[in-house]
């Protein structure tokens, strides 16, 4: 019986990181949102979002998990894009250190803005446990809608977060940690 059950655990896991592998998410449609967020911590992140802004799918952009030594000009002279796009529309926020504190950085600055829909702008192999962070710190009110960017991760960086998503889930679930 205990062979059984180990041997089901093995397969469900398997099977449940083959999705996790195969069905990452892409980029989501034109489709306009309050407010877009991106996390700091990967390539092609931050371009994706202030090309959705200017191509008018929000009012404005949460770049959370800015170090503290960056200023507004510097991301604005990386991304070649005009300072007052970051002056008028782009906030950065510098609290958040892993995505847990980037949900509840962002949760903060959704209230703080009185939006009701966010995109979510991160790696397509971050997504789903980004935005499970995100909707738990959220609550039903605000829409999350992902949008990911295409990323090569390796195979030990899927495994990784494809345990850290279970554990998020497992742990969210049972009302640990929220």
């Amino acid at each position: 019986m205990i062979r059984q059950i180990v041997g089901l655990t093995a397969i469900a896991w398997l099977l449940g990181f083959a999705w996790f592998m195969l069905t990452l998410p892409g980029p989501l449609d034109n489709r306009h949102t309050d407010a877009i967020v991106v996390p700091t911590g990967g390539p092609g992140r931050i371009d994706r979002g202030i090309a959705l802004l200017k191509a008018g799918a929000a009012k404005r952009m949460l770049v959370t998990g800015v170090d503290q030594g960056v200023r507004p000009i510097d991301l604005a002279i990386a991304y070649r894009t005009s300072p007052k796009l970051f002056a008028c529309c782009i906030d950065l926020g510098r609290e958040a250190v892993d995505t847990r504190s980037n949900a509840e950085e962002t949760r903060d600055w959704v209230r703080r803005h009185g939006y009701r829909s966010v995109r979510l702008v991160t790696a397509d192999w971050h997504l789903r446990r980004a935005r499970l962070e995100l909707t738990s710190a959220l609550g039903t009110k605000v829409e999350v809608v992902g949008d990911g960017v295409a990323g090569a991760p390796r195979f030990l960086l899927l495994l990784a977060e494809y345990h850290k998503y279970l554990v998020r889930r497992v742990a969210l679930g049972l009302g640990i940690g929220t």
